[in-house]
This record gives structure tokens, sequence and C-alpha cells, in this order.
């Protein structure tokens, strides 16, 4: 990947509905090889997708919780099953593997504290081999960026 592909990877995550003939002017290129460089960055899966950002609270998903899971085993069925239904679950938008105390963080997304409290009881602490959890409720966000910074 060049600075050319790192450009246009950038203009797309901030825009991802604009024109060719757009992209290329931002990018300093003629149409034809920018929509050539597009289509190469789709197709080696450095794009994978194109999404529209969304309110959460206009949608109705205005709690966003962060939880560290711990796992009392380590094994690999246990790690497995946990990471499937995590993969399974909508309410949980994000999972990260940690380094640490905890093993996973979570990014949940919920309705209100009763969809939350439903959350854990009826699927989270359901999940087998769960050590612990520990949360944390966003009260606000000071700052959210979808395009990747520049690569030294």
């Amino acid at each position: 990947m060049d600075d050319i592909d790192r450009k246009i990877v950038r203009a797309v995550q901030r825009d991802g509905r604009m024109s060719n003939r757009e992209l290329a002017d931002r990018v300093g290129l003629s149409p034809s090889p920018c929509l050539r460089r597009l289509k190469n960055l789709e197709q080696a899966g450095v794009i994978r997708g194109y999404h529209a950002e969304i309110d959460a609270a206009l949608y109705g998903l205005p709690i966003i919780v962060f939880i560290r899971v711990r796992l009392e085993r380590h094994d690999e069925d246990t790690v497995n099953a946990f990471e499937a239904k995590v993969r399974a679950n909508d309410n949980i938008v994000e999972c990260h593997v940690m380094t640490g105390q905890s093993d996973y963080l979570l990014r949940v997304m919920v309705a209100d504290l009763s969809d939350y409290e439903r959350f854990v009881r009826r699927e989270l602490q359901r999940i087998g081999g769960v050590a612990s959890i520990d949360t944390s409720f966003a009260y606000g966000m000071v700052k959210r960026r979808s395009a990747f910074p520049l690569v030294p």
C-alpha cells in the first residue's frame, strides 16, 4: 500500500458515498486509475465494506457499556465457546482480546438500564466459563473518528 492508496482509504472512510470523480479529485488522480486502485483495495480486503454512521440515541440504543470479562479457564473449548456466543449476540458491537487483568473488553449497546440488566442476566451470565464481569457506563463521548491516522 502506498501513500495514494492510503489517501483513498482515508477519503472513503470520511465519505463512502462520494463519486469516483470526487474521490479522484481529492487524492490527485484521474478517475480511471483512481477507480482501478479503489477496486484493488476492495479485492485485497483492505476496504471490507461501506457503512452508514447512525445516531445510536435516535435509533433507540443510547446507552454504551464497556464490560471487562475474565474467564475461569483459558482452554480452547472455553475460549471458543465464549467467542462464539459473543459473535452471535447483537448487543455486543465490539469484542477485543485484552492483556492485563481482563481477558476481553466488550462494547455493548442497550436501550436503558433495564435492557442492560436483561442482557447481563439472560445472556452474558449464561455464557459458560465467565469468572467475572466488570462494567463501566459511558456518559459522554469526547472523540469518535472513523478515519485512520496517517502512517508514518
